[in-house]
């Protein structure tokens, strides 16, 4: 009988020692994937589009698809968990992310972060909303704010609003960011980043176009808005945000101060009050009655289904511009 050959029985020797391992060992001897966790749907959708096609990747999400922004998040054992097993984290930055900080080291120390914001200009102040204006600074950068859009003479600023991802163009930069981030840690997917974000990039920003016009053909262009999430599409479109309902995302206004916004939202004769999806609408609903002007809701995208399609952001996006034309006129 012939003796196998040393070529076959390193890979059978191979192969017996793979079956007695784990197996959560056995999947990452057999093939390790780049791991990757986002903090917010938003990233999510932009990263997922961005992954399109990308072997060796795994995306996931941290946050419930369903919750929106984390203005007021606590880490649980299962984010925990999740941050322990991630090879990069793709956050929002300007402070969206408050509840990570100093369990990002402990949970996994080796991890990758990738900041979507970085060098992004033209950034907002996100600032205590001072009843019956908008709270929010649209000033471009060198009229009295810094590149990071704080205002020099602001002492009670919270700082930068983090919510760029609402705005088209500027979801546009969170692409070429985290394509750049995602290229750094798995090489391998490099070219393939790079084309994705490219076409994403170019839907963002043909989209965008679309919303600049939208914004100059409306009847009126003052509006008012739930909180802070719209100031970049707004500033993008040629809106004007002459109030906020809340002050502080998640803090409904006192009874008086109610009525200093219905005075302020007729002095300065805003078009429509808009909520969003995620915040009851009745506070909305009743400044709007008060004041005497229509209410609608807009969507920043900031949740949605966990498995959403690709193109979840544009449809939401086109149908907030249907939403804009039938609450404020068109000409």
């Amino acid at each position: 009988m012939p003796i196998p050959s040393r070529n076959f029985l390193l890979p059978l020797l191979f192969s017996c020692c793979l079956a007695l391992l784990p197996p959560h060992l056995q999947a990452s001897t057999a093939e390790h994937k780049v791991r990757v966790l986002t903090t917010t749907f938003p990233l999510y959708q932009i990263t997922r589009n961005i992954s399109q096609g990308v072997e060796g990747v795994e995306i996931d999400l941290m946050i419930p698809a369903e919750m929106g922004c984390p203005h007021d998040y606590a880490l649980t054992p299962q984010d925990m968990r999740k941050l322990a097993r991630a090879d990069v984290l793709i956050v929002n930055g300007l402070g969206m992310e408050e509840f990570l900080g100093a369990p990002i080291a402990k949970a996994n120390p080796r991890l990758q972060v990738v900041d979507s914001s970085q060098g992004i200009g033209h950034v907002l102040a996100y600032t205590d909303a001072e009843l019956g204006g908008s709270g929010h600074d649209h000033r471009p950068p060198g009229e009295g704010r810094d590149a990071k859009g704080h205002n020099d003479d602001d002492h009670h600023g919270q700082g930068p609003n983090p919510h760029l991802f609402a705005s088209p163009r500027m979801a546009a930069l969170l692409a070429a960011n985290i394509a750049d981030g995602l290229a750094q840690a798995h090489p391998a997917g490099a070219a393939r980043y790079a084309a994705n974000a490219n076409a994403y990039e170019q839907r963002m920003n043909r989209l965008a176009d679309d919303m600049a016009a939208l914004g100059k053909r409306l009847a009126n262009n003052r509006i008012v808005t739930q909180h802070g999430v719209f100031d970049y599409l707004a500033r993008d479109m040629g809106l004007a945000v002459v109030a906020v309902i809340q002050a502080h995302p998640g803090q409904n206004p006192s009874a008086a101060e109610i009525l200093d916004l219905v005075a302020a939202i007729k002095a300065k004769k805003a078009g429509a009050l808009f909520t969003e999806p995620q915040y009851p609408e009745a506070i909305g609903a009743t400044i709007a009655r008060e004041a005497g002007i229509a209410a609608a809701r807009l969507d920043p995208a900031a949740n949605g289904p966990e498995q959403a399609p690709l193109d979840y952001y544009e449809q939401v996006m086109r149908r907030n511009m249907i939403v804009l034309e039938q609450t404020l006129g068109s000409h």
